[in-house]
């Protein structure tokens, strides 16, 4: 599976870094409309986290992720063949739902095969799909020196063939363990032994709105940087796939060092207050690069992009950790399933969030950064009481183990 996130990674990087390019220059789609284009599928993505979770309790999870990238594969091939504004939406929609889905179920896979150990290999299947990006951005960049309407093309199809590959690879992958599949008719089974519902879990409902907010560091990667930069007559726009390079970069290098920080519960609670100046320096940090020129401009950005990046790396470890720990073992599934829709939700409001904070300049900015600094502080306190004491993970990963 950790060839298969490589893969699928490659691909993505070079679509992510240019989509917001692709839309504006090729299919000649305004601000506006790049902004509802990227809001509404990730709306309508938000369904497929939830459905792929629960459905995954009850299927063989290696098949269900083959269908979802060929179903990617599909989207992303689709999208070459038009520039109407409605397709285009339908299509992005399709693809944001399988998306979200496949991101769900790879969380899953992760879970069931690593068990105590998962912050560990969530660590390391974070650092190889950040190799991809990285890769995947550098050819971008190197594509977005031609300036071509082809060059966009052949991005956006090479995206395609990498869900192809990835759905080749996950053939090979066996299927693991299920300790939540349900192999038996529930009404033959005692009504206590049913897993919860995390639709009636409202301490989990909170967490996850709270999460949601903290997945805004996407958004400004994907759509906040790239618009800031297409928008300002002063800063070359080769610098935003360059900038996505730099968080692949440091995600490579620093994930698995970091992920040692989290190994508990309730040390990936405490994670949750540098995580909060990290976001605020971010905000802080993209303000002050509108005053400066063009040199000045560069270094501010980029210094805001390693802060971001600092915090995604760290929400990372802690989101993976208390998702999976305040969720029983009996309906993992299901919860994992509402937990993605952090990450789904994100993907509709994060462009809105991103776009208004553009539109209002620096102090947009600011507060951007300012509010998800907030945010973490709210669910510091808010998983407090629901923390096992003693839920070691993980051993601490050492220099010796990589």
């Amino acid at each position: 599976m950790l060839a298969v996130a490589l893969v699928d990674r490659v691909g993505s990087g070079l679509w992510a870094s240019v989509s917001v390019l692709y839309f504006t220059y090729v299919s000649g789609l305004s601000l506006a409309e790049v902004g509802t284009l990227a809001a509404v599928s990730g709306a309508i993505g938000i369904a497929g986290a939830p459905l792929g979770g629960r459905i995954a309790d009850r299927l063989p999870l290696t098949r269900l992720l083959i269908a979802l990238q060929l179903l990617r594969a599909l989207a992303s091939f689709a999208l070459l063949t038009t520039d109407d504004y409605t397709l285009l939406l339908a299509v992005s929609a399709v693809g944001a739902l399988g998306d979200r889905a496949a991101n769900v179920l790879t969380k899953l896979y992760a879970t069931r095969v690593a068990g105590p150990d998962r912050v560990r290999y969530q660590a390391l299947n974070r650092t190889i799909a950040n190799a991809g990006w990285a890769l995947g951005g550098l050819a971008a960049a190197a594509a977005l020196a031609l300036g071509t309407t082809t060059a966009y093309r052949w991005l956006l199809a090479g995206d395609g063939l990498s869900f192809v590959a990835a759905a080749l690879l996950t053939l090979r992958c066996g299927e693991p363990p299920s300790p939540s599949r349900v192999v038996a008719d529930w009404k033959s089974e005692p009504k206590t032994a049913r897993p919860a519902g995390p639709w009636r879990d409202r301490g989990y409902l909170a967490y996850v709105a709270t999460d949601t907010v903290l997945f805004l560091d996407d958004a400004v990667f994907k759509v906040g940087l790239p618009l800031w930069i297409a928008h300002s007559d002063h800063i070359p726009h080769g610098l935003a796939p360059l900038l996505l390079v730099l968080n692949n970069v440091m995600v490579v290098a620093l994930q698995v060092p970091l992920a040692r920080f989290g190994t508990t519960s309730q040390a990936a609670r405490r994670l949750l207050v540098p995580l909060s100046a990290a976001f605020a320096l971010g905000g802080i940090t993209m303000a002050l690069s509108a005053a400066g020129g063009t040199l000045t401009a560069s270094l501010l950005l980029t210094a805001a992009a390693a802060a971001f990046t600092v915090a995604e790396m760290l929400h990372a470890t802690v989101s993976w950790e208390l998702s999976v720990a305040l969720a029983p073992g009996t309906a993992q599934g299901a919860y994992l399933g509402v937990h993605g829709l952090a990450q789904s939700a994100q993907r509709s409001i994060g462009p809105l969030a991103v776009t208004a904070a553009i539109a209002t300049g620096p102090l947009g900015w600011a507060a951007f950064g300012t509010f998800i600094a907030l945010t973490c502080v709210i669910q510091h306190r808010q998983v407090r009481d629901r923390l096992p004491r003693r839920a070691l993970s993980v051993a601490p990963v050492t220099v010796s183990e990589h």
